[in-house]
């Protein structure tokens, strides 16, 4: 019997157990890291426990700790959730040794499955295709160089006890290989607990397809069709959509079948995933198994109708599969997007902050958001980036990708650089549109997804600028004899004569001028002259008094706004009457601005202070993100060529090498291994 269940995990999956659960009558039961406290999973959770530290060898993967928070909170059951532990057969074999239900396979299962080397082993002596590759229990640097000789580059190393891209690399050359395999070693240890690693031919532009399989306890094992998780950045998923576009019934039939087969070998139980690449010629290799459920299970759940928590949960209880596989729904296509705090123009590294602006679609027909954060809350270095999962839904690919790219359209996220716009871009693609898909699809499409970053123009200065002003609390009173009010030059309700606006935004500064009318004129790029910033004041502005939080629309200035004559009469409207409206969101000092799929941050700056800080000085290389650093490779008079990493860094599991921009000296070096280091924080110091 289960009545209450923990759920060993943080964030997105955290919540998204916690709510079917809730909703089959259980209490739910959250473990925390010291720095995860006031997290969502924890605020939405009937019981929580702290397990202390912050990284996850600290927390997340105690397994003594969260053995101990379930006996102490009364929880009969653990869901794993995904990452973290839930591939681990020693956590799964301790949860049943106390007495306690695992929400997934037996240990003995996740051993054969969750070990990548032991599952290739399988499917060879079944028979089903294998990439080629060395999946052997020798981990030195010759096994890997004789094995990749072997094979042929490229070749791709994977750790052997997990996924989601961690502990993966591609490695294009035999002098790489070295500094590869450590630092993929390095990553596994750190999200796994487990440095083994394998190596396998890189395949070049397979389409990534897996199954979705559910086995009972009582012998019955079904496929819920497919899903294409091609879309990818650095081996993560990014897009995924069910069911495969193009897939002909008889490859989802052979593909499901053979995966089917693949869990009925180990004796699975519970929801777990086979995957497998799938070349231009329709013929499919396996890759592995992922013995949990899959971050992109919702596309299942969409085209199905069928929520696989409950399955989980029922399946734990003992109860057998509801459906056979000719029962199994395939109605209409879903696709996914996974929002992640990162920065897509800088190699899509981990970014940290708090969530000043946090807004997501609204909920409806074909309509769904998992997330795991709320507006406030801090995104850390310690864990991974993913803020949330949009999912829609259409009766085809394309009503689901259009109303996919609605609900990204209506989300709105300020304060941590996100993917949100280069999300929108691969959607809108027309590459992505036609289902011309492949892991290789980003790299191919680079210069469309992601473009150079271009100054930012009159027209976004000025319409900001207005509702910068528009938004500005009053703060002064109207008997005051130097309001503007009291003056006699030309003063129209909430715009003075003339209103000029010291704004930053995206590294950018501007002087923006604000007529009564609203037509503005952007000034030349900042920072100013000492004149400017003596003769600015910031009372010059009334202010229509909108408090925090506002949300509103602003129409781009023009020669005239004025409606003409032919609109007043009803007449066909032409081009030069369509005006452009600004989404913004006032917070508190900071408006929030969305241009183009992206949502900027606006401030007003003192012209003094930004004249005093441009003669800073700003040397040597700094951290990208917030992280640790795992490694300094160089010391003090080092001669480095350029390219050469200098320091690892690692933040939410990934490692991150910073290399010299050019060759040099090394002057100085600030931190060691162990440390702490913010976004900013100078690393070394290189003299050319």
């Amino acid at each position: 019997m289960i009545t209450t269940l923990l759920v060993a995990n943080r964030g997105e999956i955290a919540c998204r157990v916690m709510r079917t659960a809730k909703a089959l009558g259980l209490t739910t039961v959250a473990v925390h890291s010291a720095i995860d406290r006031n997290a969502r999973h924890v605020r939405e959770a009937d019981l929580a426990v702290d397990l202390g530290g912050a990284k996850p060898a600290d927390s997340y993967l105690r397994i003594d700790r969260i053995i101990a928070a379930a006996e102490a909170s009364g929880a009969q059951a653990i869901h794993p959730g995904y990452g973290f532990l839930s591939e681990n057969a020693g956590f799964a074999r301790a949860v049943e040794q106390a007495g306690l239900i695992f929400l997934g396979p037996p240990a003995s299962a996740i051993e054969a499955m969750g070990s990548k080397s032991a599952a290739k082993a399988l499917m060879e002596a079944a028979g089903v295709p294998l990439v080629p590759g060395y999946h052997g229990e020798a981990q030195d640097a010759d096994t890997f160089r004789a094995a990749a000789e072997r094979i042929g580059y490229p070749v791709l190393l994977k750790a052997a006890a997990g996924g989601g891209g961690k502990g993966m690399k591609v490695v294009e050359r035999e002098a790489d290989l070295a500094e590869a395999l450590a630092s993929a070693q390095r990553e596994a240890q750190s999200a796994f607990g487990d440095p083994r690693m394998l190596v396998e031919k890189y395949v070049l532009k397979p389409r990534h397809v897996e199954i979705q399989v559910f086995a009972d306890r009582h012998g019955h094992c079904l496929y819920l069709n497919e899903r294409d998780c091609s879309i990818q950045r650095r081996h993560q998923k990014v897009v995924e959509e069910a069911p495969a576009p193009g897939l002909s019934p008889d490859r989802r039939r052979a593909m499901g079948e053979a995966a089917v087969k693949a869990a009925q070998a180990i004796g699975y139980v519970g929801a777990g995933t086979v995957e497998f690449l799938l070349d231009e010629r329709g013929d499919f290799f396996f890759m592995e198994m992922n013995t949990r459920l899959q971050v992109e299970h919702p596309v299942t759940e969409a085209i199905t109708g069928l929520d696989l928590v409950a399955w989980q949960i029922r399946v734990a209880r003992g109860e057998a599969l509801p459906i056979t596989q000719e029962q199994v729904p395939l109605i209409g296509h879903a696709i996914e997007v996974r929002l992640y705090a990162e920065d897509p123009d800088n190699g899509f590294l981990p970014a940290t902050g708090t969530l000043q602006l946090y807004r997501e679609p609204a909920p409806g027909p074909g309509r769904r958001t998992d997330s795991g954060v709320c507006e406030g809350d801090a995104v850390s270095p310690f864990y991974d980036p993913m803020l949330a999962k949009l999912v829609a839904w259409g009766d085809n690919r394309e009503e689901a990708r259009l109303r996919l790219l609605s609900m990204l359209d209506e989300t709105a996220v300020g304060g941590v650089r996100t993917n949100l716009a280069f999300l929108r871009r691969v959607l809108a693609h027309p590459a992505f549109a036609a289902a011309e898909l492949d892991t290789g699809f980003i790299p191919c499409h680079e210069q469309d997804l992601l473009p150079p970053a271009a100054e930012l123009p009159d027209a976004f200065w000025q319409l900001a600028a207005e509702r910068f002003l528009a938004t500005e609390p009053a703060r002064i009173r109207p008997d005051d004899p130097q309001a503007p009010w009291q003056r006699r030059d030309g003063l129209r309700l909430g715009m003075p004569a003339h209103t000029r606006l010291h704004l930053n935004c995206n590294g950018a500064s501007r002087v923006v001028r604000l007529s009564p009318r609203g037509a503005g004129m952007a000034g030349d790029s900042c920072p100013p002259d000492r004149e400017q910033a003596r003769s600015y004041k910031s009372a010059d502005a009334p202010a229509l008094d909108q408090g925090d939080g506002d949300v509103g629309h602003t129409s781009a200035p023009g020669p005239d706004t004025t409606p003409r004559r032919s609109q007043l009469a009803g007449d066909q409207p032409t081009g030069d009457t369509v005006r452009r409206l600004l989404n913004a969101i006032r917070q508190g000092d900071t408006l929030h601005v969305q241009w183009h799929s992206e949502w900027l941050a606006v401030t007003a700056f003192d012209p003094i202070a930004e004249v005093e800080a441009s003669h800073s000085h700003h040397g040597g290389l700094t951290a990208p993100m917030n992280g640790c650093i795992v490694r300094v490779l160089v010391e003090v008079g080092q001669q480095v060529e350029a390219g050469a990493a200098l320091v690892v860094l690692e933040a939410m599991k990934m490692e991150h090498s910073i290399r010299a921009p050019q060759a040099g000296i090394v002057k100085a070096v600030y931190g060691s291994d162990g440390d702490m280091v913010s976004e900013g924080t100078a690393l070394v110091e290189l003299e050319a």
